[in-house]
This record gives C-alpha cells, structure tokens and sequence, in this order.
C-alpha cells in the first residue's frame, strides 16, 4: 500500500479510539448521573430522535415514573430534571450509533478500494461485530434495571458492559498500532508475559471498579488507609455464599479494589526494574509508572470526598490512559532485544 493509504487508515482507527474513550467517559456520567434508566425502551431507529413536543416529553416522562427507580431516587424530579437524565442517556446511546456507521462505513470503504491487507480484514470485521454485540449488551444492562425491585441495573451486567467497551478499546489500539508499523510480523519479545500480566491485572482492575460504581461502594468507609478503622472490614463475609461477597458486599468490593491497587503497583515497580536496561521499554514503563501513581492517588482523593462526579469521571477517564499504557509496555517489548 502506499503511504497515503496506510495514512488513511491509521487516522481512522485514531479517530474511532477517541470516540471510543469519549464513549466510556459518557457511559460513567450516564451511570453516576442515574441517567441510564431514563429511556426504558429499545428503538434503535425510532429513538434516534428525542421527544420533539410537550406531549411526547410528557408520555416519555410518564413511562419513567412506572419503573422503581423513580420512586426510590426521584420521587420529587419535574420534567425538567427529567429533561436533563434523559439526555445523558439519549446522548450515549446517539454516541454509540454514530461509533458503529464511523468504523463500519469507512471499513467498507477500505475494503473495497484494498486499503485493508487480505489477511487482516478479520480484525476489523471482529471489531464490528464487538460494536454490534456491545449496543445489545448496553440494552440487556438498562433491561436489568427496569425490572421489579430494582432500582439500578445490575452490576454484573454494568461490569460486563465496561469490560467489552475496554476489549473494543484494546483491539482499535492494537491494530492501530499494527496499522502504523505496516503490520510488520510479530517478533519474540522481551518481557512480553510480565507486560502481558500487567495489562491483564489492570483490566481486571477496571472491571473490579464498574462493582465500585454499580453498588456505590465508593461511598462507604470513606477514609484511608483503614477501613471503619480496620485493615479487613468487619463485614467483608458476611453475604452467603461467600462467592457473592465478591460482586455485592460493599465492603468486599471497595477492600478488593485497594488491595488489587497495591499488588499492581508492586508488580509495576518489578516491571519496571527488570526492563531498566532495555531502552525500547524503559520509558513505557516509566510512563506507566507514573500514570499508575497518579491513579491510585485520585482514586484515594475521590474515595475521602465520598465520590463526587468529577473526581469519579476523572478517575475513570484515567483509567483509560493507565490501560493504554499498558498495551504501549507490550507493543514496546517488541522492540526489545533479550
């Protein structure tokens, strides 16, 4: 391919990694706004436009008031505030419309000028077919939340949402990454497993914070290091089965997240000691470093001011930059000789 091909395509997968991140950062305010139920159907043709009258604004809000949430959270809200979560929601769901016509459309395109090498052309319809199923997994979620007794979706179902959004996210970046290098061969790289193992104890980490958000964890034993003065809260087992403390004990849930902290970041600075000498690595390494820092620290702040909104969506938008960096560490250990 030429270079202004190659060019082509490489600004695309930017562009769509930005829609992607600007995607996760909306679907956190959606959530930590309670917005996320304020459309309790699916129309994705008819609800891509918002009420456009008094009346239909009127019908949209009544549907609202019929499902649990409003009673238990809103019982006082007027159209107005009704008005202002149901945007959120529109706006998210208009986003991730707008992703899936910006990568399928152009990759068809590409594809039938011959943009995209033969052997490859997989990964970007695997991509797609992502985009597709996570519309349908964001549906399932918001179902959740609509049922009886229910006053927010579930959070396995939220948790599920967040991790697809960061696998779609993982995979724009490692193509782009493949896409900008020619998609030269793979070599065998130099601390690929521990780089490997990073990444995956971050993403496990992030998914471990959509358990935070979907049970308000974050708003419980608001101090640290402690916890209700302890180390190990005193309720941390109390559910039965204990499995279940895991996914729906705040008190597991916010313990588990701190100590997932402390492990990567000591895990991170052994990383970073064994690559000190390999010069491809060595400022990714750093780099992540310095970003995993900077994430525990705001993630302490926003937990001692009990989770406003713009700390919790500046930790999630961090979290994001700390797992791209993680992915640059591995694309880095390429480069590296043993």
């Amino acid at each position: 391919m030429t270079r202004g091909r190659i060019k082509s395509v490489d600004y695309w997968l930017l562009f769509m990694l930005f829609l992607v991140t600007v995607m996760i950062v909306v679907g956190g305010a959606t959530r930590l706004t309670n917005s996320g139920l304020s459309i309790t159907e699916w129309a994705p043709i008819r609800g891509a436009l918002p009420p456009l009258s008094t009346e239909a604004w009127l019908s949209e809000f009544e549907k609202y008031k019929q499902i649990p949430e409003f009673e238990a959270e809103h019982p006082d809200m007027d159209l107005e505030g009704f008005k202002f979560i149901y945007f959120w929601e529109w706006g998210h769901r208009q986003l991730g419309r707008f992703i899936g016509l910006a990568f399928v459309l152009p990759m068809i395109y590409f594809w039938i000028k011959g943009y995209l090498p033969v052997g490859k052309r997989r990964k970007f319809f695997g991509i797609a077919a992502l985009i597709g199923v996570q519309g349908g997994i964001g549906w399932w979620m918001v179902h959740s939340g609509l049922q009886e007794g229910m006053v927010n979706v579930s959070q396995y179902r939220l948790a599920t949402h967040l991790g697809i959004a960061f696998v779609i996210l993982g995979a724009l970046y490692w193509v782009w990454k493949r896409a900008r290098s020619g998609w030269a061969p793979m070599r065998h790289a130099f601390g690929v497993k521990r780089s490997a193992l990073l990444a995956a104890l971050i993403y496990i980490q992030i998914v471990a914070g959509a358990f935070m958000a979907g049970t308000h964890s974050g708003r419980t034993y608001n101090e640290w290091p402690l916890m209700d003065g302890d180390f190990i809260p005193s309720g941390y087992g109390v559910q039965s089965p204990f499995w279940r403390n895991i996914f729906e004990n705040p008190a597991a849930i916010q313990f588990n997240h701190r100590t997932l902290a402390y492990i990567i970041l000591i895990f991170a600075a052994w990383v970073i000691w064994s690559v000190r000498k390999k010069s491809a690595m060595k400022p990714a390494a750093i780099m992540l470093m310095m970003l995993l820092l900077w994430q525990v620290f705001l993630g302490i702040w926003t937990l001692l001011a009990v989770a406003p909104l713009n700390l919790s969506l500046l930790h999630q938008f961090s979290s994001i930059l700390v797992f791209i960096a993680a992915l640059n560490l591995m694309w880095r250990s390429r480069s590296a000789v043993k």
